[in-house]
């Protein structure tokens, strides 16, 4: 059940890129419009799963992920039968993006207070391994549907299996324990961190389509200006600034509650311990970097190999295969090497894989060059990703498990947005600069060259050579492709950087064993904090001041 789940949220992350241009047609819209119905998701979702995992310590995670899944049916529901941008915003965005954020920090939660010790590995294994797979498969189901049946089918394969995922919470999951006093709601908490990762996410993500300092597009919402082009400063900046306010805001509000024992929405105390505070923290370096390959390699090979968007999942197929294969070999090497060493291993490998395809990345790129880069990558994610959630969660209290998974999964969707914003400026700009600079040296005319150029900059990575001869247009696609091809190796690149960085800080997790008893998880977890107690059974008691 917990794994259908993963599989729902992950791919409703990814299926619907590849139909964009088939909805842009069906609509008569255009793409601004269209982005904010996956960036509006990813937006809604970010922001409200730390009170998603809240809602679940509080209320039961059971009855909490009973009704996200529910609201996930009607999002998608209203999705598939949506006759324009709005409702299909309204469906996908707004709707399923609640329900996503109420189901998946339970699913965490369920895992953390139910497996330990070997069990635990195997189970944290699978529901990362299954994140992981679902991604990479996104597309490709994504492109099935849509060329083969519709686009509505994206939405409508959720409105078959949410149901099912309700009747196996009823049926399998434990009753939640009734509560005798229940903690109110930290509202004033909830809306401060909710609109700050609401601005924050917006600017990471939006940076690029309305400008980083000069605004370059107006901002609409509904068909109304929201922040004109013609204002001296962007909106993104602002953004920026008000989030930190608000999430400085909240920092403050949260600790002045948790030090007068009033209930606060998110226990800063947690973050002593050092599996929860590292592992958050690479978790967050690392999803900068992590999805560079699922990011980067699309507009490689269906704007330079001009794959269709078929074809292009299924070239990325054996990464998802390898992410499976990862997570169980990982799994099981916990049990000899740690739950730590096989998290170091995994981040190495992710750096060979990003360092091997930006290496053999070029314009005549064949599958069988690519799968032995998608292998390790593939690998590096099941080892990494599955077993790092494990350390962030195994020390954390149990009645406080909800917020740290919706704590755990911010830090992934936060680090996902920064790193698509840095990493398409990165693509963009270099695809821009290189192009420009082989169409001034290719054999072309004046006039044509200065047409060329002008094209290239306003277009982008989405440039097609217009109004000039067929013998031009072979000329410019080619010096494109292979500008493509080399400025494809510049974010690949940066995010192997990342990832480095991600590994030196996972020097600083504490030593996971599968096979450790609760009190000597917690004793390493939080070793060397001061005025710490650890109870007869094994859970540590922070005396905060």
């Amino acid at each position: 059940m917990i794994t259908v789940t993963v599989i729902i949220i992950t791919l409703d992350n990814t299926v619907l890129n590849v139909s964009i241009p088939t909805i842009l047609r069906e609509f008569h819209t255009t793409l601004p419009s269209l982005q904010w119905v996956i960036t509006g998701y990813a937006l809604t979702f970010a922001t409200l799963l730390i009170l998603g995992g809240r809602l679940g310590d509080l209320f039961g995670h059971r009855r909490i992920f009973v009704i996200g899944a529910g609201l996930f049916a009607v999002g998608s529901l209203v999705a598939s039968e949506s006759t324009g941008v709005p409702m299909l915003v309204l469906g996908e965005a707004v709707i399923e993006g609640i329900g996503a954020s109420m189901m998946l920090p339970a699913t965490l939660a369920i895992l953390s207070s139910t497996f330990r010790g070997h069990e635990r590995s195997t189970a944290f294994g699978i529901w990362g391994a299954t994140g992981g797979a679902s991604a990479v498969l996104g597309p490709v189901v994504g492109g099935f549907l849509t060329t083969n049946y519709s686009w509505r089918w994206c939405f409508r394969i959720n409105v078959v299996i949410a149901p099912l995922a309700i009747v196996g919470a009823l049926v399998f999951m434990a009753r939640d324990a009734e509560v005798a006093e229940r903690s109110p709601i930290d509202v004033p908490g909830a809306l401060m961190v909710a609109l700050g990762m609401l601005l924050l996410v917006f600017g990471l993500s939006e940076g690029g389509t309305y400008g980083w300092w000069r605004p370059i597009a107006d901002v609409r919402a509904g068909g109304a200006v929201i922040w004109q082009a013609s204002l001296p400063v962007s909106i993104v900046p602002v953004s920026f600034v008000v989030a930190v306010g608000l999430l400085s805001g909240f920092v403050a509000f949260e600790r002045a509650k948790e030090r007068g024992d009033r209930d606060p929405l998110f226990e800063f105390g947690q973050l002593r311990r050092r599996g929860f505070r590292y592992g958050l923290l690479v978790t967050l370096v690392m999803s900068v970097g992590q999805f560079g390959i699922a990011f980067v390699l699309p507009v490689f090979l269906q704007d330079g190999r001009h794959l269709s968007a078929q074809l292009n999942g299924l070239w990325q197929l054996p990464t998802g295969l390898f992410v499976l294969i990862g997570a169980q070999v990982g799994s099981r090497l916990t049990r000899r090497i740690g739950v730590t060493t096989v998290v170091r291993t995994g981040l190495l490998c992710l750096v060979g894989g990003f360092v091997y395809v930006a290496m053999v990345i070029s314009v005549g790129l064949t599958f069988w060059e690519l799968l032995p880069g998608l292998a390790v990558y593939g690998l590096g994610v099941g080892f990494a990703t599955t077993q790092l959630t494990n350390v962030v969660l195994f020390d954390v209290d149990p009645e406080r498990s909800g917020v740290a998974g919706g704590a755990n999964s911010t830090a992934r969707q936060v680090g996902l947005a920064l790193g698509v914003a840095v990493m398409g400026s990165m693509l963009s700009l270099a695809v821009v600069t290189r192009t420009v600079q082989r169409i001034r040296s290719a054999p072309l005319g004046a006039v044509v060259k200065g047409h060329a150029i002008a094209q290239v900059r306003s277009a982008g990575v989405s440039f097609s050579p217009r109004d000039v001869s067929a013998h031009d247009a072979v000329v410019l696609k080619h010096a494109f492709v292979a500008a493509i091809a080399s400025s494809a190796r510049v974010p690949l690149l940066f995010a192997a950087g990342m990832i480095a960085l991600a590994g030196l800080l996972s020097l600083c997790l504490p030593r996971v064993s599968a096979g450790m008893t609760l009190g000597e998880e917690a004793a390493e977890a939080v070793g060397g904090v001061d005025g710490l107690e650890v109870t007869e059974a094994g859970r540590p008691l922070l005396m905060l001041d």
